[in-house]
């Protein structure tokens, strides 16, 4: 069986969440938390398929799941907003040090086609009136992780959702360890 039919298959043995605007009753939060870390823990198990960078990028994300959203945020222990969680985990498990806005992350990334996919690129999305205002980590099987808004936390949701999907603004990957964060810093036009 191909990796992503396994995903697909573990994805949809156990529902995950749907609409962004879902409120959670009380102790569906942690169930949905526990729902995450389990979908991408099933996926980092397939080893070779994932890559160990990805792998340990996917792990990583498992100790996000749960920290609320805070505008400006950066740290797991304060709270994080969509672009300072890829920015955190990106630092926290490859070194590579990202920009701190979404758009930013998406100038600096290679742009790929939705079809082109893999767990740990970067999805982004309009959900500002503006190109590039929101960003997540694709995690597999139409699936992202990120930091949807203030009020949330740290969550995976289906890239399919009539809300996401109508809001999809492309994918990028993230450049390989080759490219150092100089490089980052001169596509920016910062050094």
């Amino acid at each position: 069986m191909r990796f992503y039919q396994i995903v697909f298959l573990l994805v949809f043995a156990g529902s995950l969440h749907a609409a962004p605007a879902a409120k959670a009753l009380p102790g569906e939060e942690s169930a949905r938390v526990q729902a995450d870390r389990s979908l991408i823990t099933r996926i980092t198990d397939m080893g070779s398929d994932v890559g160990s960078r990805t792998s340990e990028l996917l792990l990583n994300s498992m100790e996000f799941l749960g920290v609320p959203y805070r505008l400006g945020g950066t740290s797991a222990l304060h709270g994080l907003d969509c672009s300072g969680f890829v920015r955190t985990l990106y630092e926290q498990t490859t070194g590579l040090l990202l920009p701190r806005k979404a758009s930013e992350q998406a100038a600096v990334t290679e742009k790929i086609k939705k079809s082109e996919l893999k767990p740990g690129d970067l999805v982004f999305f309009n959900t500002m009136r503006r190109a590039f205002s929101h960003v997540g980590i694709y995690v597999g099987n139409g699936k992202f992780i990120h930091a949807p808004r203030p009020g949330a936390e740290v969550r995976v949701e289906d890239m399919r959702v009539a809300y996401w999907a109508r809001r999809f603004d492309g994918a990028r990957r993230v450049p390989s360890e080759e490219t150092s964060p100089t490089d980052i810093l001169q596509a920016l036009g910062r050094e």
